[in-house]
């Protein structure tokens, strides 16, 4: 509902009433003036481009703690990393309207992260803006969102890093002692560096020889429900491990030296300081994950299938291990010649039995 009214004064009223159901008037001095506004309102509520005028001033500093305020029931790690990427949001856009940024800002603004942070940091504090005003459009703070296909910055590829055997054994033998486990649950049960920190004893099954991970250190909740997937282990796993556990006597399988639980940041700290002693590793940039590499490219030299191999690597959905792994699974040329060879060969066999029964 719309119209325009003149006043004694002369001045001119326009009146417009909004998809929020609000009546708001503003004055002109010349006619033609306000049938433009009215003509605007109109065309942006029929258009869905309309908003609130108080809604079109709010700042991306003010949109954004709104938005934390909803995002604080996820996982701790989950919400610092997000405050992390907020701060240097509204380093560039916290005194901007939310409405008024543009896609060739938010392109500047990649081109100057990645000058400072690495491909998969720019991308993720990317994709954290692209979350922002997604969701400020359906709470319609905005009309539409100006990111887009053309001002996301290149998504980083995942590259794992491939060890061999005696390299993981030569890393192992220079980490300090009571992080040991450690190297023993990335590379022989394919635990994350969290996973790992926070293995409880009696997450343990000597006998049955099964792995059941339930949290991550400092108690933190597993990365995903799949996580909690038992994992089965050999004895010889088992065995080491329990030497260890008698040795330090934590309610962890990881411990400091005194035996009380640690952090993942330390034990990711020992790789970084112990790769240095084991040749190769320090050049590929090696990582407590590739620990995990290492145990999905034993199982899948050993014949794992794909679903195995899913399962042992605690992933939601085989596509993810797919994606990561598969170049691994053993699919040569000649393997597929000898496939469809066998299946001809039968043919021509069948034919030369057929031919001697007949002499």
């Amino acid at each position: 509902m719309a119209s325009i009214k003149k006043r004694p004064d002369g001045m001119y009223r326009a009146r417009f009433k909004g998809p929020d159901g609000k009546e708001r008037s503003k004055h002109f001095k010349r006619k033609t003036d306000a049938d433009k506004w009215i003509e605007a309102q109109v065309t942006a509520s029929n258009t869905g481009m309309w908003v609130t005028p108080a809604s079109a001033k709010m700042t991306m500093e003010q949109w954004s703690e709104r938005w934390l305020e909803g995002y604080g029931t996820r996982r701790p790690g989950t919400v610092r990393a997000a405050r992390w990427h907020i701060s240097v949001i509204n380093k560039t856009f916290g005194n901007r309207q939310i409405g008024l940024i543009r896609p060739s800002e938010i392109k500047a603004f990649t081109a100057a992260l990645s000058k400072t942070y690495s491909k998969g940091s720019t991308y993720a504090i990317y994709r954290r803006l692209v979350q922002l005003l997604g969701d400020a459009v359906e709470d319609g703070i905005i009309p539409r969102s100006p990111c887009g296909r053309k001002t996301s910055p290149p998504q980083p590829t995942q590259k794992p890093h491939w060890c061999d055997d005696k390299q993981v054994w030569a890393l192992y033998d220079a980490f300090p002692e009571h992080l040991r486990p450690a190297i023993l649950l990335g590379a022989f049960a394919g635990l994350r560096v969290g996973e790992a920190a926070g293995l409880k004893v009696a997450d343990i099954n000597f006998l049955g020889r099964v792995i059941t991970p339930s949290v991550q250190g400092e108690g933190q909740e597993l990365k995903t429900t799949s996580s909690g997937a038992p994992i089965p282990v050999p004895a010889d796993l088992t065995d080491l491990l329990s030497a260890y556990i008698k040795a330090y006597k934590g309610t962890t399988v990881v411990t400091d030296e005194d035996g009380r639980p640690t952090h993942a940041w330390t034990i990711e700290r020992a790789v970084r300081e112990c790769r240095d002693k084991v040749p190769g590793l320090a050049e590929m940039g090696f990582t407590f994950h590739d620990l995990r590499h290492f145990y999905a490219s034993t199982l899948i030299a050993a014949g794992c299938s794909i679903k195995v191999v899913q399962a042992r690597m605690r992933h939601a959905h085989a596509k993810t291990t797919l994606e990561t792994y598969a170049h691994l699974f053993n699919s040569t040329e000649d393997e597929s010649r000898t496939a469809v060879a066998n299946v001809m060969r039968g043919r021509h066999e069948v034919i030369d039995a057929e031919a001697a029964d007949e002499t």
